[in-house]
């Protein structure tokens, strides 16, 4: 037991226990499949399966040491729910939990994955809803778990499925070899199984999905911490790790976000980035955006910065402050919202907001700052708020 690294560790350490036959009739039914992979026609994994049942028929390999998968007990029970204990039911409640939480990843992850792959389309409500009715339908007759299981997935996709009558095929399938081939599945060495997972999910070990997130320099460390937390702490802790250190990120970059100055793009109605070429300046109006929405953890943040810039402006007699990133205003925004206001009219400055949300403007008429709800009302883009500003200056530029 253990996570992998324990588990590698331990097989290293007892080489002497290793069993030759097991580890050669695995690593050439490996071999096989590799060799096999590259004629696309021919059924490589059916092919290595039969084979292995075949040796198993013609060698005695327990008499070696070499497992077999052995007979699978069919008990055929009619729907219904379990008679268990409360104690029983509630010890089921804490394992069906993360239970969920892995066949939901697991399986999303998977549908997604090939369907990107294949270029398919997904409603995420229909999948989940299928995987819950199947669920739901396996447990009356006390079956398995049922989800879109990745080696399960992987294998499928490397036999050439390519549409859902796949998955009747396999279930047609699977009901015919338990109906007829119980004898022959019995004889199936496990390391050939083995070798038949390993290589379906071989694919899965290529790293360029994290290359490509060092490339972009974008949740790396999120996508990182979360491969070696479900490999030292389990798929279900790993996965609480990883979803903990995606929240802890996103509120690190909601929290010092970046305030961007903007021009006017020639002498149309567009205000763009300040650093593009062909903007226009005016050096009496700072027009400003906060490039994340406003809330508690950063509004002191950007309103003092909002300040500092207008100090450094000797030359700014009027500020901008667009909105469009924020779709609401908790208490804390609010009153650094309605503070900065009268810090900017202290020192002489009047402040327009532009592109406000209704439920801004509302926010600000029911805490009383009606007129920065007025301004807000009035200036429905940067343009206009850019205008009322030209036209509250002495000397309006023209």
């Amino acid at each position: 037991s253990g996570n992998p690294f324990v588990v590698l560790g331990a097989v290293a350490r007892r080489y002497h226990d290793w069993n030759m036959a097991s580890l050669a009739i695995g690593a050439a039914a490996l071999l096989a499949l590799l060799v096999l992979r590259r004629f696309p026609l021919l059924p490589g994994a059916f092919i290595v399966l039969v084979a292995g049942v075949m040796l198993s028929f013609g060698i005695d390999l327990p008499a070696h040491g070499v497992k077999l998968v052995g007979a699978i007990d069919m008990i055929p029970s009619w729907p219904g729910l379990p008679d268990l204990s409360w104690r029983e039911w509630t010890r089921l409640a804490e394992v069906a939990a993360p239970l969920f939480l892995i066949i939901y990843a697991e399986s999303w992850g998977s549908m997604r994955s090939l369907a990107l792959r294949h270029g398919d389309r997904l409603d995420a409500n229909r999948e989940l809803l299928a995987l819950g009715a199947a669920n739901l339908l396996s447990g009356l007759v006390r079956g398995m778990p049922v989800g879109a299981g990745f080696s399960a997935s992987s294998a499928c996709e490397a036999g050439g499925a390519r549409t859902r009558l796949a998955g009747f095929v396999a279930a047609l399938a699977m009901i015919l070899l338990v109906a007829n081939a119980g004898p022959y599945i019995a004889r199936l060495p496990q390391p050939v199984l083995a070798a038949v997972v390993v290589v379906a999910l071989l694919h899965a070990l290529d790293p360029t999905p994290l290359l490509r997130l060092w490339r972009i320099d974008r949740d790396q460390y999120v996508a990182f911490a979360a491969a070696l937390g479900v490999m030292i702490f389990g798929v279900v802790d790993g996965m609480l790790l990883a979803v903990a250190l995606s929240i802890i990120a996103i509120l690190q970059r909601m929290a010092t976000p970046k305030i961007v100055k903007l021009g006017r793009l020639g002498n149309g109605h567009d205000f763009i980035e300040a650093t593009d070429a062909g903007v226009d300046i005016d050096p009496r109006i700072e027009i400003l955006r906060p490039t994340e929405p406003l809330f508690f953890a950063n509004a002191d943040l950007v309103f003092a910065d909002i300040v500092a810039r207008v100090r450094a402006n000797r030359a700014a007699e009027a500020v901008i402050l667009s909105l469009e990133e924020t779709p609401s205003l908790d208490s804390t925004t609010l009153d650094g919202l309605i503070e900065c206001d009268a810090q900017l009219t202290a020192l002489g400055r009047r402040l327009f907001l532009a592109r406000v949300k209704q439920s801004v403007e509302d926010t600000l008429r029911t805490a009383g700052a009606d007129d920065l709800a007025r301004r807000a009302a009035q200036n429905f883009s940067v343009s206009d708020a850019w205008k009322a500003a030209n036209a509250a200056l002495a000397t309006p530029r023209a």
